[in-house]
């Protein structure tokens, strides 16, 4: 891998702590979404509908009379409308735009209402009547397992040979977990908005992480070429991950009744209707077997994770495939196996979401390494550094259950640096005195790592483009294929290419995502935004640069490469233009100031049958120490203090990049905390609204937050201005508040592993102690 540069080049726009670019407007209520643009005149609203009695079972009759004769209503779609093909996977099929012979789960939709009000299309969608041959759904992954039914292939990861080196091993233990799902709750629920142009033309506003997708496969079911769909996002209120593959149905819907119509349409969700209709993180069984040494070195796993997969694969080879690459988190397994089956259920299909299963095999990670310390008496920490990744230092690197060398591991020194700044050691021993003396408020403490690979690890989504303009009075727009969802991404490549021009961040413009100018684009996702967008576009403006360094050197005489570009102006020797002034003297040179711009990441590789190869650019890494309290008559937890260290290379934009770790660690508290997807027995998603369903608040910010970046010179790899990427990574800070209760609920029996769930709600936290407390005859310890 190239080297550190040896000296940081100087740098104005890029790592300047810039707000988000649409900061002020966000707080002013000014930010246009789509909800918020105004509607042409006879704008006709969607709304879909659903069989609300029956779960799974055939389709034998939809009676849709009384929704056609609802006042308000201009047309009723079905699959009979569809032109072409009825189905919207992002990846291999089983996707029905709408059901025609069975219904697969709850919420899954069945026809839509076009109509001339929202309320209107609402109203009617709820007068249908259907006639279905009820079958017993499959919920739980244990019903998938009765029924033998898996949406994938099994697949696994090896090592080594675990089982033998488990079976030789002087201490092994054996344990499982149960990880729920999560729902995304963006503030902006799923919105499409689709106009009719000539011809067969349509642009779609959709709120979306993947324009290109969504462009795509409205051309599909619609029978058109994808040149005759265009799709915009200027931004979306929250995404994370629900956006990507889940968005495109209801863009499907708002095209086909445009298409149909010839009228513009509108398709927003009700938020229940979002809770029930789309998808979830993915919620796992995890089972394991681990042998290790007197000191908890690590010496074989062996490891099966069922994941619910739902109704259709949806994402779920990808979702899978990382929660395996993740399984190791930072620790060097000398021999493991990671298997994995996809199981099909009868519930909505279970998609993206931020980390996009890698928190899934982190949790795993850690409550191994929990385990482990409880059972042989040691500090969990101590097990945690004898089984890290060797340093970037170190003689010897480690090599991941899938083949890939860590040879960028900076987590010995940044634990060893938040463990000081932490004051763990002696955090640790005052907890101990207080747990000693207190009978049922109990404290713990966790300190837990991150390693995140960052790429795509489907391989040619790792590309990007980008359309730079510069205007002859020097003022400058970007368009590139990267959507903003809240994370400062466009600010953030606003930032390259003002460091390229070396103009002021303020005179360069993000325009809003659209197909029609940036084509064939990767999703934002992966946390690979910055990454890929950020390099396609300074590669644009690189381009235009040294056009108008020729240009420059033609009038101020000498070579374009003597010209150097500072504080606004293009200087040649004792003489300089401002930059305004050589974007107008380019135009009257008849000179282009328009470039595009394409990346693709270097040096991945990754085959998938062979389970092997180099899938991830680099790795981001980082760590948080957590301290909680418990009551142990109520299951009540309350976070007391975090300490978070975490690595972004040299930050494109720190004010952005602490928001992000900030936000990230909120919202995997939630997930590991509070946030519980409950369906019952006939698989109905009973936690469907704010009611039910409870996200973190601002309540639960731990009021002492302290939150760093690790600077230590950079990226390791060429990226762009050697940052890391940030979007996802910090979630998976929030496993060491799950560490921190489990240690808590532990300190009431010591040498047992108490059976602690995740979420650890109160409810689930209860039942751990009260498990503990009263272990069941024959139990695992």
């Amino acid at each position: 891998m190239p080297e550190f540069p040896p000296v940081a080049a100087p740098r104005s726009a890029v790592g300047a702590p810039l707000p988000h670019d649409s900061a002020a407007r966000h707080v002013a209520g000014a930010a246009a979404y789509i909800d918020d643009l105004d509607e042409p005149a006879g704008t006709l609203h969607v709304a879909p509908g659903w069989c609300r009695e029956v779960t799974r079972g055939r389709l034998l009759k939809v009676d849709l009379d009384a929704v056609r004769a609802h006042p308000g209503v201009v047309a009723v779609l079905t699959a009979a409308d569809v032109p072409a093909v009825n189905d919207c996977s992002p990846s291999i099929g089983g996707d029905p735009v709408f059901a025609e012979s069975e219904i697969q789960f709850w919420g899954q939709v069945v026809f839509a209402v076009v109509a001339t009000s929202r309320a209107s299309a609402r109203a009617a969608a709820r007068l249908a009547v259907f006639e279905v041959e009820a079958e017993k759904p499959a919920i739980t992954v244990f019903d998938a397992l009765d029924r033998g039914s898996d949406v994938l292939p099994p697949y696994e990861f090896r090592k080594g040979d675990a089982g033998a080196a488990i079976a030789a091993a002087p201490c092994r233990f054996a344990d499982g977990l149960a990880i729920g799902g999560q729902e995304h709750f963006y503030l902006e629920g799923q919105i499409a908005f689709a106009h009719p142009r000539e011809g067969d033309e349509i642009l779609v506003l959709s709120s979306t992480q993947h324009p290109t997708e969504i462009q795509h496969v409205v051309a599909r079911v619609l029978g058109l070429s994808d040149a005759a769909i265009v799709c915009e996002c200027r931004r979306m209120g929250g995404g994370f991950g629900g956006k990507e593959s889940q968005a495109t149905q209801w863009a499907v819907i708002a095209a086909l009744a445009a298409r149909i119509t010839g009228r513009s349409v509108k398709l927003r969700l009700d938020r229940d209707d979002d809770m029930v209709m789309t998808g979830k993180r993915h919620d796992f069984r995890v089972d394991w077997r681990v042998g290790t040494d007197e000191t908890g070195r690590i010496l074989g796993v062996d490891v099966d994770f069922l994941a619910r997969c739902g109704a259709s694969a949806d994402l779920s080879q990808g979702v899978v495939d990382r929660t395996m690459f993740h399984a190791d988190n930072a620790y060097d397994y000398p021999a493991a196996r990671i298997a994995t089956r996809r199981l099909l259920t009868d519930t909505v299909s279970a998609t993206a979401f931020r980390g996009f299963g890698g928190p899934q095999g982190m949790l795993f990670a850690e409550r191994m390494i929990d385990a482990v310390a409880l059972r042989l008496g040691r500090d969990p920490l101590d097990v945690r550094k004898a089984n890290f990744y060797p340093s970037v230092d170190a003689a010897n690197h480690g090599v991941t259950p899938y083949g890939q060398v860590v040879d960028d591991c900076v987590l010995p020194d940044l634990v060893a640096a938040l463990e000081q700044s932490s004051d763990y050691r002696a955090r640790v021993a005052a907890i101990d005195a207080f747990n000693a003396s207190s009978p049922i408020l109990r404290r713990g403490i966790a300190l837990t790592p991150i390693k995140f690979g960052i790429s795509f690890t489907l391989t040619h989504l790792n590309q990007a483009g980008a359309l730079v303009n510069v205007y002859s009075d020097g003022s400058v727009t970007v368009n590139h294929g990267g959507t903003e969802m809240g994370q400062g991404l466009y600010v953030k490549v606003a930032q390259v290419v003002a460091e390229v021009f070396a103009i002021p961040v303020a005179q360069v413009r993000i325009t809003a995502t659209t197909t029609g100018k940036v084509p064939n684009t990767a999703p934002t996702a992966a946390s690979s935004g910055s990454d890929l967008n950020g390099m396609a576009a300074q590669i644009a403006a690189e381009e235009i640069r040294d056009r108008m360094a020729v240009v420059v050197a033609h009038l101020l005489g000498g070579e374009p490469r003597a010209v150097t570009f500072a504080g606004g102006r293009a200087r040649l020797g004792d003489r300089d233009l401002s930059f305004a002034d050589v974007a107008r003297q380019c135009t009257l040179a008849r000179v282009s100031l328009s470039a595009t711009g394409f990346y693709s990441t270097p040096d991945i590789t990754w085959d998938r049958a062979e389970a092997h190869g180099r899938p991830f650019y680099y790795y981001a890494y980082g760590a948080a120490c957590s301290e909680v309290v418990i009551d142990t008559l109520t299951g009540e937890m309350r976070v007391l203090r975090v300490d978070i260290l975490h690595d972004v290379g040299r930050s494109l934009n720190p004010a952005i990049d602490l928001g992000q770790i900030e936000g990230g660690f909120v919202q995997g508290l939630g997930w590991l905390t509070t946030e519980e997807l409950v369906w019952d027995s006939r698989g109905r998603l009973r936690t469907h609204a704010p009611s039910t369903y409870k996200i973190p608040t601002a309540f639960d910010v731990p009021a002492d937050f302290r939150v760093a970046l690790w600077e230590d010179g950079g990226n390791r790899v060429a990226s762009v201005h050697r940052s890391k990427a940030v979007g996802e990574p910090p979630v998976m800070l929030a496993i060491s508040v799950h560490s921190a209760i489990l240690r808590a609920i532990a300190s009431l029996a010591p040498g047992v592993v108490p059976p602690l769930e995740a979420p650890a709600t109160p409810e689930a936290i209860l039942a751990a102690v009260r498990a503990v407390k009263h272990p069941v005859e024959g139990a695992p310890a």
